[in-house]
C-alpha cells in the first residue's frame, strides 16, 4: 500500500490555515486592515530599542547607547505590537496581516520562532514571570493564551468586540483588561480560569490603558472625546474625565504612579495628568503623530515617544521637553 505523505512545509501551511480559519470562525466582523497603529519597546536592560508603524513593513532596532538604527527587520505585512520577555532574552513582534507573532533574539536579532495567531493579531502582553503571552484578535475577537515554555496555545477566549492594542494585566497578574473597540467597553478576565468576570463601560473611542501599582484605578484615552478617563477597579466605574489633547491614544502611567502621559495624536503633543489632582500640568509639543508608543527610563528621568516617521523623541521629564531625536538613518 503506496501512502500520499505531504511535505512538512505543505503540512506546517495547512496546519497555520486550519489555526487561522478556527479563530476566524469565533469573528464578529472582519479584519480592518487601514486601523493605525504603533508600537515601541524597550529592553529590560535599555541596551535596545524596538519599533514598528502598521502602515511599515519593516520593524527598526535601536542602539539606544549610540542612538543610532542598529538594524532593519523585514519580513512583516501589518507589525502591531512589540513586547520584551521579562528576561530580555528575546522580543516578539506580532502582525495581524500575517497572523504570526514572531520571536527575535534580542541579542543576535535573528527569528527564534512564530506563534500562529490568526489573521488580526494586535496587541500583546506578557506575564510577570514570562510564562504566558496574551494576544488580542481583532477580527475573531477573541484572545489567545500562549505558554511561552513551548510556545504553544493553552486557550483561546471568545466573547469580546474587535479588541485592538489594549491588553493590560493588572500588578497581581490575577486579571486581564481586554479593551473593545465596539461598544467602547473594557472587559475583565480572570486569568486562573481563563473566563470573563465583568465589563467596564462609558468610555469613547478607547485606546491605550494603564493601571496604578496598587490596582485600585485605570486609565484609558478617549480618542473620541479627547479626554483620559479615569476607573475605580473596586466599584468598575468611570469617576473621572480629564480633558488633554487633540485626538489622544496614550495613556502611559509613570513607574511612581505620580503622571499621567497621553499621547495625542492631531495635537502632536503630550499631555502630562497629575495623578493626585486629576489636573494637566504640563504639555510637551515637537512632536509628530505620537499615539500610546510611550516608555519610560528605568530612572524615570525620561520618556521615549515613537513619531510618525518612526524617529524617536526623547523627553525630559524634569523639564518636559524634547531634548534630542534618534533619527531613523
Amino acid at each position: 500500500m503506496q501512502l500520499n505523505v505531504l511535505p512538512l512545509s505543505r503540512r506546517i501551511l495547512l496546519a497555520t490555515c486550519v489555526i487561522v480559519q478556527s479563530a476566524a470562525a469565533h469573528a464578529t466582523g472582519s479584519f480592518d486592515s487601514n486601523i493605525k497603529n504603533n508600537s515601541l519597546a524597550v529592553s529590560p536592560n535599555e541596551a535596545i530599542a524596538v519599533v514598528s508603524y502598521s502602515d511599515e513593513s519593516t520593524v527598526l532596532v535601536y542602539d539606544l547607547k549610540s542612538g543610532k538604527v542598529r538594524s532593519k527587520l523585514t519580513g512583516f505585512v501589518t507589525p502591531r505590537n512589540i513586547v520584551f520577555t521579562p528576561d530580555g532574552a528575546r522580543f516578539l513582534v506580532s502582525d495581524s496581516g500575517t497572523g504570526r507573532i514572531t520571536s527575535f533574539s534580542a541579542k543576535s536579532l535573528r527569528p527564534t520562532g512564530n506563534l500562529a495567531a490568526g489573521a488580526g493579531v494586535f496587541g500583546t502582553t506578557i506575564s510577570a514571570d514570562g510564562t504566558k503571552l496574551y494576544a488580542n484578535n481583532q477580527a475573531a475577537s477573541t484572545v489567545t493564551v500562549f505558554n511561552l515554555k513551548d510556545d504553544k496555545v493553552e486557550t483561546v477566549i471568545t466573547g469580546f468586540a474587535q479588541p485592538r492594542q489594549g491588553v493590560r494585566l493588572s500588578p497581581n497578574g490575577k486579571q486581564l483588561f481586554v479593551t473593545n473597540f465596539l461598544g467602547d467597553k473594557i472587559t475583565l478576565v480572570d486569568t486562573s480560569s481563563n473566563k470573563i468576570t465583568g465589563e467596564i463601560v462609558g468610555f469613547d473611542k478607547i485606546r491605550a490603558i494603564s493601571i496604578t501599582a496598587d490596582g485600585k484605578k485605570l486609565y484609558a484615552a478617549n480618542s473620541g472625546s479627547n479626554s483620559v478617563a479615569i476607573v475605580d477597579l473596586e466599584t468598575r466605574k468611570i469617576i473621572d474625565t480629564v480633558k488633554v489633547g487633540e485626538d489622544p491614544y496614550g495613556a502611559a502611567l509613570t513607574a511612581d504612579g505620580r503622571f499621567v502621559y497621553s499621547g495625542n495624536l492631531k495635537g502632536n503633543s503630550l499631555s502630562v495628568i497629575d495623578t493626585a489632582t486629576a489636573k494637566v500640568v504640563a504639555t510637551v509639543t515637537g512632536l509628530n503623530e505620537p499615539r500610546q508608543a510611550i516608555v519610560f527610563s528605568k530612572d524615570g528621568k525620561r520618556a521615549f515617544v515613537l513619531n510618525r516617521d518612526l524617529s524617536i523623541a526623547i523627553i525630559d521629564r524634569a523639564s518636559n521637553a524634547v531634548t534630542g531625536t534618534l533619527p531613523t538613518k
